[in-house]
């Protein structure tokens, strides 16, 4: 399986946790590019696409996401697997957490793909978010909140890293069986 990480970040945060995730999963990856670099149909050549994006403004996309999200749009992601990690602010921005994962797995999930690395909301403060599943115990992707529980990044990454290592396992092994 070809597998890429793709982030868009303005402040910096998104693309240490991409960076962070790279080298918990090491030779996993095969690459690593900001959204801006790469386009939609480059993406699309890989089997599973770890996205990184923040929520900014009040629930928006971070601004390089949205520039890459019609394009996103235009593809059929049937048979590719997406998992989703970013920053959000659940005490300034708690009705919006973590938007972003909702608003990107509308478009992708939608047309095919298939959700990888979901998280519990146990630990997190917040009061809503278009990224909850599974009767809204979990995030559809990693949250990560470097604002209020900076100290968390991390563990959460290495868990999630781990966590991913064993879905794609499990991947493998019924791609075989």
């Amino acid at each position: 399986m070809r597998i890429a990480i793709v982030w868009g970040s303005t402040q910096g945060s998104t693309e240490s946790a991409a960076e962070a995730l790279r080298e918990q999963l090491g030779g996993l990856v095969v690459a690593v590019h900001n959204v801006v670099d790469v386009s939609a149909a480059q993406m699309h050549e890989y089997d599973v696409l770890l996205l990184g994006a923040s929520t900014w403004d009040i629930g928006e996309l971070q601004y390089d996401w949205a520039d890459r999200l019609p394009d996103l749009e235009e593809l059929d992601w049937t048979g590719r697997y997406v998992a989703f990690f970013g920053c959000g602010d659940a005490v300034g921005y708690a009705d919006t957490f973590v938007d972003v994962f909702g608003i990107l797995w509308e478009v992708l999930g939608e047309s095919g793909a298939n959700l990888l690395g979901t998280w519990p909301v146990e630990g997190c403060e917040f009061t809503a978010s278009r990224s909850l599943c599974e009767n809204d115990t979990k995030f559809i992707g990693l949250p990560i909140d470097d604002d209020n529980d900076p100290e968390l990044t991390d563990d959460r990454i290495a868990a999630w890293a781990t966590q991913l290592k064993e879905e794609l396992s499990a991947l493998s092994v019924d791609a075989v069986g």
